[in-house]
């Protein structure tokens, strides 16, 4: 029988990450399957887009009722449940013998996914100490730089070599483990009642989010003036609008967006937003750059992305265990998105004849400034945040980073399409519309930049060492409070 006596630091962490690496590695490993997917159903390539799109839909339109549940249920409950969920949804789509079965379960599997991240990342943040949580914020870089890379490379090995059924079916193996060591070794967290259920705040936060993803990514592909996109664009950001206005009027929101008042908290996912569109998108961008515009191979162009992964990776241990200890995330933060900005104009300037040494030299450092980015904003955003007030606050943050997603893929895919033809008339690659979205990434990230210029280190004290140890002298009778 197995001992449960385990630090529930390590067991969070364990199955929190092994769980977040599942939800963004199935984001991304369905990609290279597609035509073969076509293939098997008999359809065109594009008319197979819903697997990845439904997807994507649910697991936003999931994310705002998650903090709910996780108060009411508790996070274990709700963390363990989701994964097994996820297991299920996975093994069924790899059995599917119709699209229209293999759409239905990756909604199941959206729905899981989108249970799964903010529920874990409560429990996690619940666990660790603010003085310890820039640690913690690198161990959760791992998934978050690793599980883009690889997804890619495994699903090409599975459709090659195997089988595209063994796309989903890898979540199988992975998933179980997750849910086993949780099962026995996972403690259950304190958690307060959240109220009655916000069924307003429900309709409008799923409704709205899952219309205006579904927009926002088949906006740039279907065309920006397609009726159908036109309407759900339109009719999402009114539902959320309308959500924003309810849920500011209600004493228990499903989305409790009062926290966003909260200066760090909102600054914050500011930043990360900001950072976000300019990252997700120069990734996107970098991948038809390799392609379209150099002439690579996918295998090749996949080895030189990978050096943006192993750049996160290690700029993250820097940034963690030696930088933000001693300068707190004010200063990180602008200059990381400074090098972030410096890095994705370099990328202008990459030509046919350019050494591919040198984009790739480029992607590791933006890798390295991007973990400047993750870890202030993880460590720093929750310091004020009580634990009561935990699940609705990561909530929110998963929320912003799926539009973030969304939005930098749309963005930079209008911005390319409107900056010209990709192909010159004699045959030749026009780099132009790639040059031009690399700048408007760089511009992105500049406003990133300036908005972490608001923060104020002292906010987020209880996280950093210099201002920990820094000693108490009493104050006297009557003198003011000063605030830094």
């Amino acid at each position: 029988m197995f001992s449960r006596q385990i630090n529930q630091k390590i067991a969070v962490s364990v199955v929190y990450v092994a769980a977040l690496f599942m939800t963004i590695m199935d984001a991304t490993i369905v990609n290279v399957a597609l035509p073969t997917l076509g293939n098997e159903f008999q359809v065109e390539t594009a008319a197979v887009n819903g697997v990845v799109i439904f997807y994507l839909v649910a697991l936003a339109a999931t994310i705002p009722v998650s903090g709910w549940l996780g108060d009411k249920l508790g996070g274990r409950r709700v963390l363990l449940g989701a994964i097994l969920l996820f297991v299920i949804a996975s093994a069924l789509c790899g059995m599917s013998q119709s699209l229209g079965q293999l759409e239905a379960f990756r909604v199941l599997q959206g729905i899981a996914g989108g249970l799964m991240t903010p529920v874990g990342l409560a429990m996690l943040w619940r666990t660790f100490p603010p003085a310890e949580r820039a640690r913690a914020s690198a161990i959760l870089v791992f998934p978050t730089a690793l599980a883009p890379a690889v997804g890619p490379v495994l699903g090409g090995f599975f459709v090659t070599f195997v089988s595209w059924r063994w796309v989903f079916f890898v979540n199988v193996p992975i998933g179980l483990a997750a849910f086993l060591f949780g099962l026995v070794y996972l403690a259950v967290q304190q958690h307060s009642d959240p109220g009655e259920f916000d069924f307003a705040g429900f309709i409008l936060a799923g409704a709205g989010l899952g219309l205006t993803m579904y927009g926002i990514s088949q906006g740039p592909f279907a065309g920006w003036s397609q009726p159908g996109i036109m309407a759900s664009c339109l009719i999402g950001v009114t539902l959320l609008v309308a959500l924003v206005v309810i849920e500011l009027r209600r004493t228990a929101p499903l989305l409790k967006l009062r926290l966003l008042e909260e200066r760090l908290f909102g600054l914050s996912n500011a930043v990360m937003l900001l950072g976000g569109i300019a990252f997700i998108g120069t990734l996107y961008i970098v991948s038809l750059f390799y392609q379209d515009g150099l002439g690579l191979t996918a295998a090749q162009a996949g080895l030189s992305i990978l050096p943006e992964a192993l750049g996160v990776m290690a700029g993250s241990q820097i940034v963690a265990k030696m930088l933000y200890p001693v300068f707190g995330p004010r200063r990180i933060l602008f200059g990381a998105l400074l090098l972030n900005a410096v890095m994705m104009m370099a990328l202008t300037t990459v030509g046919p004849a350019t050494s591919l040494w040198w984009p790739r030299a480029f992607l590791f450092i933006l890798g390295a400034g991007m973990s400047g980015v993750f870890i202030p904003v993880q460590t720093a955003a929750f310091a004020a945040t009580s634990h009561r007030d935990m699940g609705g606050a990561t909530t929110l943050l998963s929320t912003q980073q799926q539009l973030a997603g969304a939005l930098g893929v749309a963005i930079m895919t209008t911005v390319f399409v409107a900056a010209g033809p990709v192909v010159m008339p004699g045959g030749e690659a026009n780099l132009t519309p790639y040059r031009v979205a690399f700048a408007t990434a760089a511009v992105f990230a500049l406003l990133g930049a300036v908005v972490a210029l608001l923060i104020r280190d002292a906010d987020a004290a209880a996280t950093i060492t210099r201002w920990r140890e820094r000693p108490q002298e009493p104050k006297k009778a009557g003198e003011p409070v000063v605030s830094e």
